[in-house]
């Protein structure tokens, strides 16, 4: 068993552009905005951060990453193998007439062409965008259309599938490459073109505001949102990973999260790699045994993965992870919805040590509030914000924001001013202008703040549930619900009633063992009232076999409601199971 280790700035007027630039000099941010400008030009560019300065410093033949096919293969390649690839990749779109600020669409596996296409996209100073490979044909022609896609890099049986028959309406699009050495009819071969290709290519001087990223994000109605962030970006991702996960020069780290998600972008690509870890890349989805011995036989140190993946761990069992050495690991952490109690209690006992729960968005870019290593974990929190973050529970009062205090319920919001924040939501200004009131960002998220400066999420603001004058945060009754022993997920929304305005209604699967019955619904039910009272339990549970989720494993409860009450289901292009 491993052993635990012990663990001013402001927006603007609502009707300008929100200043998000962090000032140097006296009060200078923890996290040092300037810390990666280039002294002669104030340049910056990630590839250069990530890769390029690692080899001047002469760790060329450190290993970055660990590649680990689904096949059984498995290869290393260094820094200085990641800048000859990169530079590589950037001859490519340089020697294809592309340009500086073009947007360079990426979709495939986890495969080491994709991180070779990363790193060289933003070393030629274009705009890196990653889908997510399971995606259907019409959320890739959505985003590509939305992002202006100039080039796309994928696979062959991808691009027959889902891209051929309507390439050509993308009028953006120049350049369709295929990873391997062969490609379809009006696409290039990237295989002999990056053999061919110049292995010198100093990194394009961009400034630290030069786009550099773009991730979208669902939206409860409509399209998704494509939201924009740019080089400086990287300022706060060494720092994050520092001081929310842990990462030092050599770690060997492991996120699980595809690059397709601003996770997997974020802390799979460009954090480890600044700070010179060695990062886990494994092609294959989801096998709990994999996974046990990926920790085992890599030696992984950080660990961090999602609370769906964790609660399937538990689904197993300890014995599951009994039988594998995981001493190696010295930090855990989740992120992509909130981690459960039960979840972090279950890995202290399996793991010797609990998993850190730590909260932020697409648009933040990076993680804002964590349960950072040192800290006292309370199970169900998302922690404290990270140095240099300022958050506050707020709540609406006409055109302003009024601050509540302690153990009461409102939105969280952050004060504007961290290096990656988004910068805009392509081509929807007045969108991302609604983001920002009276000096603070509103995340959308309900939330509370305890005596020791702890944050609890409650649920989404649209998720809330109001029942005979109570407000009841999803996330409350759902934790109650998993801790029944039957219970392995639960998502939990409100059904307009005329007696008590809303109910509570709950829609669970069932850990292996158990089956549906009126007597265990029954059963779920009277445990619910127990632990909540009755003013907040279930009225109804219903067993199903999965409960939709996002690909990056968050239980979609505005489609639970939706379906329930047959209104418009929004944007469901990230979803990834659906309820049967």
């Amino acid at each position: 068993m491993a052993q635990r280790r012990n663990p001013k700035i402001s927006g603007r007027d609502n009707s300008q552009r929100i200043d998000v630039t962090v000032k140097s000099g006296a009060g200078k941010s923890p996290f040092d905005a300037d810390a990666f400008a280039n002294e002669r030009d104030g340049s910056v560019n990630i590839a250069n951060v990530a890769v390029d300065r690692h080899v001047v410093d002469g760790h060329a033949d450190q290993v970055a990453l660990i590649w680990l096919g689904k096949d059984g293969d498995r290869r290393e390649l260094t820094f200085g193998d990641l800048k000859d690839l990169s530079c590589r990749f950037a001859s490519v779109l340089r020697d294809h007439g592309l340009a500086k600020g073009d947007s360079v669409f990426v979709l495939m596996g986890r495969v080491p062409e994709l991180y070779a296409c990363a790193l060289g996209t933003l070393r030629a100073g274009m705009v890196f965008t990653p889908l997510f490979s399971a995606f259907g044909p019409e959320p890739i022609r959505t985003r590509m259309e939305i992002g202006g896609a100039k080039v796309l890099v994928t696979t062959a049986a991808i691009y027959k599938r889902k891209i051929a028959e309507w390439r050509d309406q993308i009028t953006s699009l120049k350049l369709v490459l295929i990873v391997g050495d062969d490609a379809p009819e009006g696409c290039v071969a990237l295989g002999p073109e990056l053999a061919a290709a110049s292995p010198d290519f100093a990194p394009v001087h961009t400034a630290p505001e030069d786009p550099a990223l773009i991730h979208f994000t669902s939206g409860t109605t409509g399209k998704p949102k494509g939201a924009l962030h740019v080089h400086n970006a990287v300022a706060y991702h060494a720092f994050s990973g520092r001081h929310a996960l842990d990462l030092q020069p050599g770690t060997i780290f492991w996120c699980t999260a595809d690059p397709g998600w601003v996770t997997g972008t974020s802390y799979g690509i460009i954090a480890p790699l600044v700070n010179r870890v060695t990062m886990i890349v494994d092609e294959a989805e989801f096998d709990l045994d994999r996974w046990y011995a990926t920790v085992q036989n890599e030696k992984v140190e950080v660990w961090y993965t999602a609370p769906t993946a964790i609660r399937m761990m538990m689904r197993a069992g300890a014995e599951a992870a009994a039988a594998y050495d995981l001493s190696s690991l010295r930090f855990l952490a989740s992120v992509g919805e909130p981690l459960n109690p039960e979840a972090v209690i279950w890995s202290e006992g399996v793991f010797g040590q609990p998993f850190h729960d730590n909260w932020w968005q697409t648009e933040t870019g990076g993680i804002m509030i964590a349960n950072q290593p040192g800290m006292t974990v309370k199970p169900g929190s998302m922690g404290k914000p990270m140095p240099g973050i300022v958050a506050g529970i707020v709540a609406r009062e006409n055109a302003t924001l009024r601050e509540l205090p302690d153990k009461e319920i409102g939105e969280l919001a952050l004060r504007p001013g961290w290096p990656s924040m988004m910068r805009t939501y392509l081509h929807e200004e007045a969108r991302y202008q609604k983001c920002f009131v009276d000096g603070w960002y509103l995340t959308g998220d309900l939330a509370m703040r305890d005596a020791d400066g702890y944050f609890w999420f409650i649920g989404r603001a649209d998720d809330l549930i109001k029942t005979s004058g109570h407000l009841i945060g999803p996330f409350e009754v759902e934790s109650a619900l998993i801790e029944h022993e039957a219970i392995a997920e639960a998502g939990v929304i409100g059904i307009p009633d005329e007696t008590a305005g809303e109910i509570v209604k709950a829609y669970v699967t069932l850990n292996p063992g158990f089956e549906p019955s009126e007597a265990l619904e029954r059963e779920v039910r009277g445990h619910a009232r127990k632990r909540l009272g009755a003013a907040v339990a279930p009225r109804a549970i219903l067993f199903r076999k999965s409960l939709p989720k996002t690909r990056s494993g968050k239980i979609m409860r505005r489609l639970l409601k939706a379906r329930e009450l047959g209104l418009p289901e929004g944007d469901i292009s990230t979803l990834e199971t659906d309820e049967t």
